[in-house]
């Protein structure tokens, strides 16, 4: 059995000593999450991927610390924040623990960015809370179908046999370190930017009681967050939708998103795919120091 008091800061001290992340309840009756708060400077808050955590930002964080104050958590279920036995993991529900933990610390004038999963729930997120928030940044939103199963032909297989009625506990409960290794690598352009302690990390995780059944219900919930492109015209702050050009979204599919949106642009990451916070976490940080200048 994973003891979270023991796991919860390891990983995270490796690439961040100077920081330990601290657990927060989202609210009186809500679950706890684990977050991290560093730097200085303007408000910023950072939302990860499906199947990560906030250490996803590993190599961003440390880029960004001088040009902003950086708050970033793992969302209920993921990482080490505590997993809920019959949680909601579809968008309307993720979005609230992303309004709840803006709202606990009392955020405002806030730049959101998300990558991924995390991108969709700062729009979203956005629509919401609108006053909070100043700008928002969008890489790789994950917001069509059917999704991850783009990354490659090992990642759809798994994930429609987790999806699947009857066996897919049983294949969420047989996630391995070789199977999220080889599902992320199709997140990548350069898979030698893959960190192989993530992916230790991310196993680690797994193994948590109650994991698999969060991972299934993920992947399930997925046309939740297709519905929510709804929301983007809510929108009233300025939007920077960010991909990379080897992304598994499609050219009609970005032109779409930018189109619902009132103030939006969008640039295009060179040599980047889906996973651009650690393929390409130079020129994500730039976007963002750039973005907030202007």
């Amino acid at each position: 059995m994973i003891m979270v008091d023991e796991c919860a800061f390891e990983y995270t001290r490796r690439w961040w000593p100077d920081q330990k992340p601290e657990f927060l309840p989202l609210n009186p009756e809500g679950p706890k999450v684990r977050y991290l708060s560093a730097g200085q400077g303007p408000t910023l808050v950072l939302l990860h991927s499906t199947r990560t955590q906030l250490d996803l930002f590993q190599r961003v964080i440390p880029r960004l610390v001088d040009h902003f104050t950086i708050h970033t958590f793992d969302y209920p279920g993921f990482g080490w924040s505590d997993i809920v036995p019959g949680a909601d993991y579809r968008e309307p529900a993720m979005r609230k623990h992303v309004v709840d933990f803006v709202e606990r610390l009392d955020l405002r004038d806030i730049t959101l960015v998300g990558e991924s999963l995390g991108a969709t729930l700062a729009l979203t997120t956005a629509a919401v809370l609108r006053d909070r928030v100043k700008q928002v940044v969008a890489i790789n939103p994950y917001d069509y179908l059917p999704g991850a199963e783009r990354a490659n032909l090992l990642a759809s297989m798994i994930i429609k046999c987790v999806r699947a009625p009857l066996i897919g506990p049983i294949f969420a409960a047989m996630e391995s370190r070789a199977s999220l290794a080889g599902i992320f690598r199709g997140g990548f352009y350069d898979s030698s930017r893959l960190p192989p302690d993530f992916i230790d990390e991310l196993a680690k995780v797994g193994k948590r009681p109650g994991y698999p059944a969060v991972a299934r219900a993920v992947y399930k919930g997925l046309p939740s967050y297709v519905a929510a492109k709804s929301h983007y015209a809510q929108i009233e702050a300025p939007v920077t939708l960010v991909y990379g050009d080897h992304d598994w979204s499609r050219a009609a599919e970005r032109e779409a998103n930018l189109a619902r949106i009132k103030q939006g642009k969008m640039l295009v990451l060179k040599d980047a795919s889906h996973i651009a916070s650690l393929e390409r976490p130079e020129a994500f940080a730039r976007i963002l120091i750039e973005t907030q200048s202007t």
